[in-house]
């Protein structure tokens, strides 16, 4: 017998659960429209692969996830996409949101299905893989994406693996009807996700009103290790924190998840999804839905197709409009009110409640609060429900947060044992809902934050490469410019000192030139007619390769000079008129040069004539 814990607090309202039990599960047909929202489970919504008009076969892929965290959307039936569009949405807000809207032909016409006969021979993530194009998401609670969960991290070890059967909420009674008559296929699926998790012990829990579900479930699991908990009725233990709770006598850390301590909690109706993914190779197209009320004539629970319009199925349980007084999805203490039947059964709708004004009658008008307590005697999370009013009231939700506002699980206890009539659940997710945007404000406020500062930095930083690249500039520059500064006076120096050798040469050239002119104008005027002057003394020839090397080195001098100069006035440096003097001083060499070589060249060539005509 499997050991048993309790958890803290817990109410014993009035089930009304054998209004829908009387008879089996009823198949609710196919509707004139079907409205498939894109975004029936926790995640990014799905987009749509399919265009207006064109003609879909039932378990067709109309919508995808391509990013982030979510399941595909399937077509229920064959028949043609009418629109692609804002329709009204489950949700208590009564918001919009994007549908495909299809319309059946009245075919029913499949797709080609792929079934897997011995899934043991594939490999895990091949059938994680399939869970997640089946489009299974957990169909007992928010809808989180069936794959994933069973993805738990690396480091946590699931040791446990509940199926939760407990179905502790008044008037609901999906789960009970698909265990008595699904008992084979939740086993089933059952097994698979014991194959991908590797759990030590498989559990499902049932509570002990439904006698015939828990029949059917032992006899299914007859021969198999799988337990089948029978556990106290008393509500909310259908509660993923406080099951575990139940079964395990752990309890789930605040803020954590059931994996932190090495449990998961799947759903029957999930079990029942992933069988059929797997073994017979459907999506999830279709769900039991509990139809219930004193306001229709035949409750029951219904297969119903995912797109379904509420009306349409309200319409087949036998709706008596004239004795309705609210509609409510979902069960009395965790649901809400429905402003119209028009909007779409979606894969985590259980259960559609039409009451009378006698079963559900109008709240009593709020009250204050006169502090007896009775919340937080009755608060399955030991939490302080009077102070998260306060806070919550207030607005101070940085101090309902300190008292763990999210681990509450809007059980709706606080309100239904309140006095004074305080919408106690109501208030709390207010607070919920203004601490996440203010979360996403901040989120996107330190965004923009880190965005700006990094855009601050990077200019900084490209300022600073900048600066450091002009001083790197400034200082080749005024390096180049020393260089030249120093070649400058070292050339002036080598210039100083062979200048006035070349001087004195050209001086010497000039001389014997007189000279030999003398000498010869002296020696034509002594000599007689008819008689042969004498031969002049023999006196050396200039040095023309010497001339012209002091010519050279004069003008690469001036070059060198000059390129200096125009340096330095390009960058407007101090010493622009030191270079232009020295400039001056080497043309006027230069021009010396050139006026030595050429007396040189000319006093050789009159030589070499004189020599001839001799």
């Amino acid at each position: 017998m499997t050991q048993l814990w309790d958890f803290s607090g817990g109410i014993h309202p009035a089930g009304n659960k054998n209004l829908s039990t009387t008879h089996p599960i009823t198949k609710a047909g196919v509707p004139p429209m079907l409205v498939l929202p894109l975004q029936q489970h926790i995640g990014e919504p799905a987009e749509p692969c399919v265009a207006i008009g064109e003609r879909v076969l039932k378990g067709q892929k109309v919508a995808d996830v391509t990013g982030g965290m979510g399941v595909p959307v399937h077509a229920p039936t064959s028949g043609t996409i009418e629109s692609i569009s804002l329709q009204p949405v489950p949700h208590p807000s009564g918001m919009t949101d994007c549908c495909i809207t299809l319309r059946p032909d009245g075919q029913d016409e499949w797709i080609s299905l792929s079934p897997i006969a011995s899934y043991r021979e594939q490999d895990r993530e091949t059938v994680l893989d399939l869970i997640r194009e089946a489009g299974i998401s957990g169909m007992g609670g928010a809808g989180f994406p069936t794959n994933i969960k069973l993805r738990p991290p690396r480091d946590r070890k699931v040791n446990t693996l509940i199926l939760n059967g407990a179905e502790c909420e008044p008037y609901i009674t999906a789960d009970d009807m698909a265990m008595r008559e699904k008992a084979d296929e939740i086993l089933a699926g059952l097994r698979i996700m014991a194959w991908i998790l590797r759990p030590e012990r498989c559990v499902i829990a049932v509570e002990d009103n439904k006698p015939e579900a828990i029949e059917a479930l032992r006899k299914a699991a007859e021969g198999t290790q799988t337990e089948i908990a029978v556990i106290p009725t008393k509500y909310p233990s259908g509660g993923e924190k406080q099951l575990i709770q139940i079964l395990t006598g752990m309890e789930v850390p605040s803020g954590g998840i059931p994996a932190d301590i090495g449990v998961m909690c799947q759903n029957v109706g999930t079990a029942i999804a992933v069988s059929a993914a797997i073994f017979r190779g459907e999506p999830l197209i279709s769900r039991i839905t509990t139809v219930t009320g004193r306001a229709v004539t035949s409750p029951g629970n219904f297969e119903v197709l995912v797109g379904t319009p509420i009306d349409y199925v309200l319409s087949r349980a036998g709706l008596d409009n004239e004795t309705l007084h609210r509609l409510v999805l979902g069960g009395p203490m965790m649901g809400y009110t429905l402003e119209t039947p028009a909007v779409p059964v979606v894969k985590t709708t259980n259960c559609v409640i039409a009451a009378t004004e006698e079963e559900l009658p109008d709240p009593a008008p709020e009250q204050p609060c006169i502090r007896c307590g009775a919340c937080a005697e009755a608060c399955p999370m030991e939490l302080l429900p009077q102070q998260l009013f306060w806070y919550s009231k207030a607005g101070e939700y940085d101090k309902a947060e300190h008292l763990n506002l999210f681990d509450c699980i809007e059980c709706g206890i606080c309100s239904y044992v309140c006095p004074s009539s305080i919408p106690l659940v109501q208030y709390y997710r207010a607070a919920k809902g203004e601490i996440r945007v203010q979360q996403a404000e901040q989120l996107k406020a330190d965004r923009a934050r880190e965005r700006f500062e990094a855009r601050q930095a990077r200019l900084e930083r490209e300022q600073q490469e900048k600066e450091q690249r002009r001083k790197d500039r400034a200082k080749a520059a005024a390096e180049a410019q020393a260089r030249k500064q120093a070649e400058a006076e070292e050339a002036e120096k080598s210039d100083g000192a062979a200048q006035p050798a070349n001087d004195r040469a050209a001086k010497a050239a000039q001389v014997q030139e007189a000279l030999a002119r003398k000498k010869a104008k002296s020696g034509q005027s002594e000599t007689a007619p008819g008689k042969t002057p004498a031969a002049p003394e023999s006196e050396s020839p200039p040095d023309i390769d010497a001339l012209e090397k002091q010519l050279n080195q004069a003008v690469a001098k001036l070059n060198t000079m000059q390129s200096m100069l125009d340096d330095a006035k390009a960058e407007n440096a101090d010493n622009v008129e030191k270079l232009e003097r020295a400039v001056t001083k080497n043309h006027d060499r230069v021009l010396r040069a050139e006026e030595a070589l050429a007396e040189a060249q000319r006093t050789v060539n009159a030589t070499e004539a004189q020599t001839t005509d001799s």
